[in-house]
């Protein structure tokens, strides 16, 4: 094809993501014509709204369809021939003219809580305000200490750090992803706040978080895909299906609050470990957690197993 047209978000971790893209399309294909085009999602344009509001407010966008819908109908129209996503942005189940062909290698899969105080979670002081838009981070935040008080925060990396240190809302510290940090250059940037990486079998990450994904449409046919193979990471790409593979059985949309963190072994196998709260937070039912260990080519049936292994 003459030029590919690559579709992204603008934000700036977004913007980072279609370069990563575009390096790696340029050093795997010297000489392929690549062109840039930023599409804005209703969840960019609405920053108004919190993601529970999505739905219910007169928007016909549910579940995390709010940052990606936009660029698959750029892909449907042919403005663009393939679209880069957070992969943890993409709900997992995609109409069936679409598919995640292709992910990049996947940066640090952890959760940051970035404080004024130093000591991680345990240093927070009582009744600590903690700015987080993500029901997994709540729960697992309260699980920790109950008295912290969770407010939903929206905005971009930089922006939800300037929050912090203007002590908008009163926050005493705010949950990032470790993977957009790192992307942006500005993990442990600001001296005047502490950074504690969390540890990712302790507070579970969301399933695909750190991983790019780069989704096609069937119009583009057999090209783009097979352009897009030679840069696509297999070991990502095996643990990226199987932890979507778990929300896919689980049946889980944007608010469910459940973490999933997987591990590849030399022997062809992958474990799997997911931690489930209940829906409602004042639930007398429990919160389950477990893990199943099986062959990495059986993505599906490893999470069959480990929810199985969950309502038993």
């Amino acid at each position: 094809m003459a030029t590919l047209k690559i579709g992204t978000r603008g934000s700036a971790l977004a913007l980072v993501q279609a370069e990563m893209t575009e390096r790696a399309l340029t050093a795997a294909h010297p000489g392929i014509e690549l062109e840039r085009v930023v599409i804005k999602t209703i969840g960019d344009k609405r920053t108004d709204l919190r993601f529970s509001e999505f739905g219910v407010s007169g928007e016909d966008i549910v579940d995390k369809g709010i940052f990606t819908k936009e660029l698959e109908e750029a892909l449907a129209a042919g403005t663009i021939d393939l679209a880069v996503h957070s992969l943890k942005d993409v709900p997992t189940e995609l109409a069936d003219s679409y598919r995640i062909s292709t992910v990049l290698p996947r940066a640090p899969i952890e959760d940051v809580l970035i404080s004024k105080t130093d000591n991680g979670i345990e240093g927070l002081p009582a009744n600590a305000r903690v700015g987080t838009s993500s029901v997994r981070r709540i729960r697992q935040l309260q699980q920790v200490s109950p008295d912290i008080e969770a407010v939903e925060i929206r905005g971009n990396v930089p922006t939800r750090i300037r929050k912090l240190l203007e002590g908008e809302d009163h926050l005493d510290a705010i949950m990032l992803a470790h993977a957009g940090l790192v992307r942006l250059g500005i993990f442990d940037a600001e001296a005047d706040l502490h950074y504690h990486i969390l540890d990712p079998r302790v507070f579970l990450p969301a399933a695909s978080q750190g991983a790019v994904g780069i989704e096609v449409h069937q119009r583009s046919g057999a090209e783009v895909p097979e352009l897009l193979q030679a840069i696509h990471c297999t070991d990502t790409g095996d643990r990226v299906i199987a932890e979507r593979a778990f929300l896919d059985v689980l049946k889980a949309g944007c608010d469910t609050p459940v973490g999933v963190v997987s591990e590849l072994h030399d022997n062809g196998e992958i474990t799997l470990h997911a931690r489930l709260f209940p829906d409602d937070p004042n639930s007398p039912d429990p919160v389950v957690e477990g893990q199943v260990r099986g062959p990495r080519d059986q993505p599906e049936q490893v999470a069959t197993t480990l929810l199985n292994a969950l309502h038993s």
